[in-house]
């Protein structure tokens, strides 16, 4: 495997890491076949919502410390997120992660409520490899995104 490769799929699970719709965008610009583009941004968002895991608790502190007012306590995104969770779970959490939420976004979320490291991992993962093989497979797939995105 070259360094060329490696760095391309260094880009695309590093630009899903921060944002999961990037990574298959970037890989579609690097010219990594569909699936290629899947497992990196799937990878891409694991190393996130690991990191994220470990530290999210950390991460509430250094926000709350930047504040200069308490947030909202109901504010538009944070009903959205509280009526997913109690129709859904972790589950719909971790499926409207890539969709909705940005990776770390998603996790903080689940870290917030509370839920398991082992199911945050489980199911951001089930739902990073479906959504990222769904995705990058529409990307490659439609014309348009190619003639759009390429030019």
């Amino acid at each position: 495997m070259s360094n060329a490769l490696l760095i391309k799929y260094f880009s695309v699970a590093l630009a899903a890491a921060l944002k999961f719709f990037a990574g298959p965008l970037t890989g579609l610009a690097l010219g990594l076949t569909w699936y290629e583009t899947a497992l990196c941004s799937a990878g891409g968002m694991m190393v996130s919502v690991v990191l994220t895991t470990y530290i999210g608790k950390g991460i509430q502190a250094l926000i709350g410390r930047w504040r200069k007012a308490p947030p909202k306590r109901f504010s538009k995104s944070s009903r959205l997120a509280v009526r997913i969770w109690k129709r859904f779970g972790i589950i719909g959490i971790a499926l409207l992660t890539p969709l909705l939420f940005t990776p770390i976004g998603g996790t903080i979320l689940a870290v917030a409520l509370r839920v398991q490291r082992q199911a945050i991992f489980f199911w951001m993962l089930m739902s990073g490899l479906s959504v990222g093989l769904v995705i990058s497979y529409l990307v490659y797939r439609l014309s348009f995104v190619q003639e759009w995105f390429m030019k």
